[in-house]
């Protein structure tokens, strides 16, 4: 007897074993609870590639200006955020025209 209860309440648990239901009645699982610090190799493979094909289309779509904008207000590239007023300032162009560029 002593045995059969230990066994019961020694198993296994599954992070995808269901554990409740949230509020749309969707089942919850420990996996959906459980925030892990690390990602693992693919994720960061697709934050890569995502990454890359922004850059991509960012070269592509825009103007050099327009390109300067973004870079200068969202500091990308290497380059530190900078305000609207700041940029605008720096440019020589409104800062209205600034805030359509973004």
């Amino acid at each position: 007897m002593l045995l059969r209860a230990h066994k019961k309440y020694s198993r296994e648990v599954s992070l995808y074993e269901p554990i409740g239901v949230d509020k749309d009645g969707e089942t919850v699982s420990l996996v959906d609870v459980i925030e892990l610090d690390t990602r693992d190799a693919l994720d960061d493979m697709i934050l890569r590639q995502d990454i890359r094909e922004l850059y991509e289309a960012f070269h592509k779509c825009l103007k050099p200006s327009e390109q300067k904008v973004l870079r200068m207000r969202y500091g990308l590239q290497g380059e530190r955020e900078y305000t609207q007023r700041e940029i605008a300032e720096r440019m020589g162009i409104s800062r209205s025209y600034v805030s359509q560029r973004r």
